[in-house]
């Protein structure tokens, strides 16, 4: 049976990694568990219930700086930003509803410790972009600060950047800084309609190289747009590829009507607005076409101008997915199999790119590991820097590498 440990403040947490030090006790470490399915399983006899550890620290609308404690929930701290027309601009996923979670339970630590961030990280790149400082428990039961609270305060190694997806194995985040921007007063998504996947990428790439600073780019597969919650999508009855632009009303409507007459020699055009541009970006974020089910999950990263062929090529191993990220991420379904998933794999290593396994059964993660194979000289890098920050390998044991 599973002992579980809930410290209240950050010094409890430190306390509690110097005794599991000084026992060899290793600890799986949890917020509210919405990713516990990402990854590996944790070869751990105990756990480390971070979610005493939750609040708002300091919120200064005016210097865009947000400090909260790690198991701060995303949806408190989104409810908290909006009062002040406010957004954490990297978008952060929820994907607990892609492992059987409640929706809207993630919270800051996981997504800073997964590096995770949505559709706009074409236009303002990931959580690490954003995060400014943290407070760390560190498996040597010492507890560190890194970074600070403004941009520029960066010396020595940046440890902020390095905790940024470790997943928890390098230390326990138990405080945060965040970088936060002002919310756009208006949203339009320009919708093109029986794009082949080659034609998509082409499309979105035409305009993410545009001036008309565009924040996120899509294509969806007609079976999978078909699936949307958004009727001027769903009812398409084809292919769609999304492409969004926001900011202040008058600004977006010139940039709208630039976009779409560069698209428009792509396609029939259409358009979204605030609310179903809102919903569908959401649905895009989430993976929330694959919620609900029990297929294995892929997460490729490749670079965009390969999205298109990569697509086809997964297609024609019997692979459903579709497009973010301008074409630079494709999340991919498909059945269970050792050499499926190896050919998954392969062809996402031959297109430059990496592919992660990021919902499948215990039996296909071990077989075919969960994150992408690193070089050798790269893995020995990891695993100095694991050495030294958890020389006793008490954090998150083999969630990342099996055993270690």
């Amino acid at each position: 049976m599973i002992e579980i440990f809930k410290p209240q403040t950050a010094d409890d947490t430190r306390d509690l990694l110097a005794w599991a030090v000084s026992e060899k006790t290793p600890f799986e470490i949890l917020g509210n568990g919405t990713k516990r399915g990402f990854g590996h399983a944790v070869a751990a006899s105990h756990s480390l219930d971070l979610s005493g550890l939750s609040g708002i620290v300091d919120y200064e609308p005016a210097e865009l700086v947000l400090t909260a404690r790690a198991a701060t929930p995303i949806s408190e701290i989104e409810a908290l930003l909006r009062q002040s027309n406010q957004r954490l601009a990297f978008e952060p996923p929820d994907l607990g509803p892609l492992y059987g979670a409640t929706a809207e339970r993630a919270t800051l630590g996981g997504i800073v410790a997964g590096n995770l961030s949505g559709p706009r990280r074409v236009q303002t790149g990931a959580a690490r972009d954003h995060t400014l400082g943290v407070e760390v428990a560190t498996g040597r039961g010492e507890r560190i600060k890194a970074g600070g609270r403004v941009v520029k305060n960066v010396s020595g190694y940046d440890l902020t950047k390095l905790m940024c997806g470790s997943w928890g194995t390098l230390g326990v985040l138990t405080q945060i800084s965040i970088k936060v921007l002002p919310a756009p007063e208006k949203t339009r998504t320009v919708l093109i309609a029986g794009q082949s996947a080659l034609d998509a990428c082409l499309a979105m790439t035409a305009a993410l190289s545009s001036p008309h600073e565009v924040s996120a780019a899509a294509f969806l597969p007609a079976p999978i747009a078909a699936r949307s919650r958004v009727s001027y999508v769903a009812g398409a009855g084809a292919a769609v590829t999304a492409v969004r632009i926001e900011g202040p009303p008058i600004s977006v409507g010139v940039r709208n009507t630039a976009l779409r007459d560069l698209l428009s020699t792509f396609g029939d055009i259409e358009e979204l607005h605030g609310h179903n541009s809102g919903a569908f970006w959401q649905e895009v974020r989430d993976a929330t076409p694959f919620c609900g089910g029990d297929s294995v999950l892929w997460r490729l990263s490749i670079a965009p101008a390969s999205g298109g062929a990569v697509l086809d090529a997964l297609g024609g191993l019997g692979v459903e997915g579709y497009l973010d990220w301008g074409g630079g991420l494709v999340w991919a379904a498909c059945g269970d199999g050792v050499e499926l998933a190896r050919q998954v794999r392969a062809l996402a290593e031959s297109a430059g790119g990496h592919a992660t396994l990021a919902r499948a059964s215990n039996a296909l993660k071990t077989a075919v590991g969960v994150f992408h194979p690193q070089p050798a000289t790269r893995a020995g890098l990891s695993q100095r820097i694991k050495d030294g920050f958890d020389p006793t390998g008490i954090l998150n044991p083999g969630r990342m590498v099996q055993g270690t």
